[in-house]
């Protein structure tokens, strides 16, 4: 016989217990969770739903050149700016955008000095 044995304990350096880490692979699927991926795209006649026509805009138009349309709320100012550049052929100076109290994003679209307001209100059929 050679005696008692103690055995030797690891040391713990923290009160709490940490789970060990185990190996994480790589997934290798089967078959695809979805079919077909879902691409939910902002192009120019989604970003642009109407021109607005109150009076307010009426006096946009003549007095400060500029456009005033309800958006999408999801588009930014350069959405907007190329949705409407490509949808009326005019360039635009600046967008400011504000959300109404309704829930609905409201855009004004500062026209460009060399073209008028009126102009493409009339073409466009706000006028």
């Amino acid at each position: 016989k050679t005696g008692e044995v103690k055995k030797t304990r690891k040391p713990r350096y923290s009160v709490v217990f940490h789970r060990p880490k185990t190996l994480k692979k790589a997934r290798n699927p089967k078959y695809p969770r979805k079919s077909t991926i879902k691409e939910e795209r902002l192009d120019q006649y989604t970003v642009l739903k109407f021109p607005l026509t109150t009076e307010s805009a009426m006096k946009k138009i003549e007095d400060h050149n500029t456009l005033v349309f309800i958006v999408d709320v999801r588009a930014n100012k350069k959405q907007i700016k190329t949705a409407v550049s490509r949808m009326y052929d005019i360039q635009a100076k600046k967008v400011n955008t504000l959300i109404r109290p309704d829930g609905q994003k409201k855009a004004y679209v500062r026209l460009t000095p060399d073209h008028d307001a009126l102009d493409v209100a009339s073409k466009i059929g706000i006028i």
